[in-house]
């Protein structure tokens, strides 16, 4: 085998890695992800966005998150969401959440890049859905303004718990 073979061998092999490293790093636990762009990246205290997600297994013990980009004119250190809760049966449960979005010295958490900032804050853990069908979920911001600046998105994620594996 010459030079040129072997090296176009190596290429295609550390591609068929790099590929399989790929699949294999995409979580297929992941059971909803959405959403919401928050228009101006000003968060109105009315705007409430809904996110709806079929659950079908009740066995199954998931974790829930909620997803925030926000930039660096986002003016506190924290943030207070209420969260909603309406099962298929039409009942609610509110909570009232607060998360820390920068660490004591004032650095960002997170997952970041220039002044945009991913947070993947945890919800609620090792939770079974009780019965089967449509869950809704509403997203407010809890802060004493009306127009809370510099987040870009929310969003919420659901994945299989590691907990129950």
């Amino acid at each position: 085998m010459t030079e040129g073979n072997r090296s176009g061998a190596r290429s295609i092999v550390l591609l068929a890695l790099i590929t399989i490293t790929i699949f294999i790093s995409c979580n297929s636990d992941n059971l909803y992800t959405a959403t919401e762009e928050i228009p101006g990246n000003s968060w109105n205290r009315y705007n409430k966005p809904v996110f709806r997600t079929e659950i079908i297994d009740t066995l199954q013990h998931c974790d829930i998150y909620i997803t925030l980009r926000n930039t660096h004119n986002y003016p506190f250190r924290n943030i207070f969401l209420f969260v909603t809760t309406t099962s298929p049966e039409g009942n609610n449960i509110k909570d009232t959440i607060e998360y820390n979005i920068t660490d004591e010295s004032g650095r960002w958490i997170g997952k970041g890049l220039g002044d945009i900032h991913d947070l993947s804050l945890p919800y609620k853990s090792n939770v079974l859905f009780p019965v089967s069908g449509t869950y809704r979920f509403r997203i407010e911001q809890g802060m004493r303004v009306d127009d809370l600046d510099g987040i870009m998105n929310v969003g919420m994620k659901i994945i299989i718990s590691e907990k129950a594996n």
